[in-house]
């Protein structure tokens, strides 16, 4: 029941605006009365809502102040908004701040750059596996190799409908690139012309657990222009890196 319920949250989360129950049925897997039965016993106390216009479900009211207080124990906002506010400001691109979550990332902050045309693939609460976009690319990179072979093993089952404009024989090239350079290039595989680039942030064992992200258009992020924006990812990631092996407790790494 509880993996119900949190499954169902963590969908209802993926976009800020919500989901229809349809969506809800079709990506947990569950049947349309139990996912209605748990959505409506989530409303009632406040974790979810159900918005008439739209038809969607979103989030509520009790997560945010449930967010408020585990936010007090988890110092990413001080650690990781001066690193993207710099990034944002030298580039004009959108930066984010993603964690590890088990076999995904998730964006959890970002700052807007001043460049008037924005790529909105990536936002708060966006889930991809490890190994899809730029910062599940980048940490997936300094996983393990055992780890990294057990995810592409089963590729399609764990990129899931990424796996399309992911193929296994695509990843294991980003992989090996990204390994070489320091940084990852994700060129529009999640949507065409929207590009991006990646960091990892490491952990005070070395495990890439977080990663520091730009993402935009596809001419801002043409061949002579990366390897200045991969320069600028590396030094923000190798910061936030020295900050955060220093500090505890861990943020989400699992």
């Amino acid at each position: 029941m509880v993996g119900r319920v949190a499954l169902l949250l963590r969908l209802v989360g993926r976009k800020p605006g919500g989901m229809s129950l349809a969506g809800l049925v079709r990506e947990s897997g569950l049947t349309r009365p139990t996912v209605y039965r748990l959505l409506t016993s989530l409303a009632v106390e406040g974790l979810v809502e159900h918005e008439e216009a739209t038809g969607k479900w979103v989030l509520g009211p009790e997560i945010f102040l449930l967010g408020t207080v585990a936010a007090a124990r988890f110092p990413m906002e001080d650690i990781a908004r001066p690193s993207l506010r710099r990034l944002a400001a030298e580039t004009g691109e959108s930066a984010f701040f993603s964690i590890r979550r088990g076999n995904e990332t998730v964006c959890v902050l970002r700052e807007e750059g001043s460049f008037p045309i924005r790529s909105f693939v990536l936002h708060e609460g966006v889930r991809f596996p490890l190994g899809v976009a730029s910062a599940g690319t980048a940490i997936m990179a300094f996983l393990p190799e055992t780890e990294q072979e057990s995810l592409l093993a089963d590729w399609e089952g764990h990129a899931g409908e990424f796996a399309v404009g992911h193929p296994a024989d695509v990843v294991r090239g980003n992989l090996e690139q990204t390994r070489l350079a320091g940084y990852s290039v994700n060129p529009g595989l999640v949507l065409e012309g929207s590009w991006g680039m990646g960091s990892a942030v490491f952990d005070r064992q070395g495990h890439p657990a977080w990663a520091l992200s730009l993402t935009g258009i596809e001419p801002r992020f043409r061949a002579e222009r990366r390897e200045f924006l991969g320069k600028l990812l590396l030094e923000e990631a190798h910061r936030m890196t020295a900050r955060l092996q220093g500090s505890q407790p861990q943020l989400g790494r699992s």
